[in-house]
């Protein structure tokens, strides 16, 4: 296992991080198996678990605190918040009304009394950068939490939000947790800049693109995977941005073979690749998943086979824009857009 610092916080991390969004009925995950994942994932030497209070409903943290119980100090613990967790319409967002309460819910839950690092899992165009971020300084000068950071933010929101925690003297976001992978290269053009200027670490997720780059996606055969029963459109190969990728699998499956490489590993190690990249994060439903995974982990492309991607995908290019969760409210909202 490879380490790295996380941005300018001095913290050393593993260049695979522990996703656990598939603990619990999101990925039909047990109790028994995600302690043995979380197991076999800090043997192998990882030592970041990522989570989310909207996981599952707050499953996945639970299975996680009980999964580490006995053993935080070997762990450095990310969650996030802002994404619904209840039909009351405060019970979202980045107030200090709701992040106080949300990261209290998450400690109870994770059974700990901080957490390393605390993230939003998504901007909150209702609520401004001072009002979000003075509650963030203010739980981290409490103790609550080490860092924070953000995830899926726009290029733009993630410098103004620099700006505005200088301006007022605040404590700052000190990651991005981007998606990133092979068909998906929008973040090269904006984010990954921006996050390189400010000093940022950066946790990339769905680096194995929702399964595409797994392995399990070949023309010809039956799409199958987990995520493809309960997400059909962004499997139906009927779809032109589906068949995109699609003929972009099978190019990147003849690179892979020529390198001698599998299909995870390439899709590994071209994220870390990244110089602005810090981990990539994995999200194994089984043991099996885990197995394939670790495999990547020391994984380094010489520079033929990342030329080779570049011409299959051209860097800064999305296959799948519409899915990245980063677009500007005014593109999806045409009353944002008008006069």
């Amino acid at each position: 296992m490879q380490y790295r610092t996380l941005g300018r916080t001095g913290v050393q991390v593993s260049t695979l991080v522990l996703g656990a969004m598939n603990f619990g009925k999101i990925g039909n995950t047990t109790q028994a198996d995600a302690t043995t994942i979380v197991d076999a994932a800090l043997g192998a030497g990882i030592n970041l678990i990522d989570t989310a209070d909207a996981y599952s409903g707050g499953q996945s943290e639970e299975m996680v605190g009980k999964a580490i119980a006995g053993r935080r100090d070997d762990v450095v613990l990310a969650t996030k918040a802002t994404l619904p967790m209840g039909d009351e319409r405060n019970q979202r967002g980045g107030s200090r009304r709701w992040l106080v309460t949300a990261l209290e819910n998450s400690l109870r839950r994770l059974g700990v009394d901080h957490v390393d690092l605390y993230q939003m899992h998504r901007w909150d165009p209702t609520t401004s950068d001072d009002e979000t971020l003075s509650a963030l300084t203010d739980l981290q000068r409490a103790g609550k939490i080490r860092y924070f950071g953000s995830s899926t933010f726009p290029a733009y929101r993630i410098a103004q939000a620099q700006w505005a925690a200088r301006e007022g003297r605040l404590s700052r976001y000190v990651t991005e947790q981007p998606n990133y992978s092979i068909l998906q290269r929008g973040i090269e053009a904006h984010v990954l800049p921006a996050t390189q200027e400010y000093g940022m670490g950066v946790l990339a997720w769905s680096p194995l693109a929702s399964g595409w780059l797994s392995g399990a996606i070949r023309a010809g055969q039956e799409i199958s995977t987990n995520r493809s029963g309960f997400m059909k459109h962004r499997y139906d190969i009927s779809i032109p941005a589906n068949r995109a990728k699609l003929d972009a699998v099978e190019q990147l499956a003849t690179v892979a073979d020529e390198a001698g490489l599998s299909m995870i590993q390439l899709a590994l190690g071209f994220v870390t690749a990244h110089p602005g990249v810090t981990s990539a994060i994995i999200g194994p439903r089984t043991m099996d998943h885990l197995s394939s995974q670790l495999a990547a982990a020391d994984t380094v492309l010489p520079a033929d086979v990342l030329d080779a991607i570049d011409a299959i995908v051209a860097p800064g290019v999305d296959l799948a824009a519409h899915e990245k969760n980063d677009t500007p409210p005014a593109l999806l909202e045409p009353a944002l857009r008008r006069r």
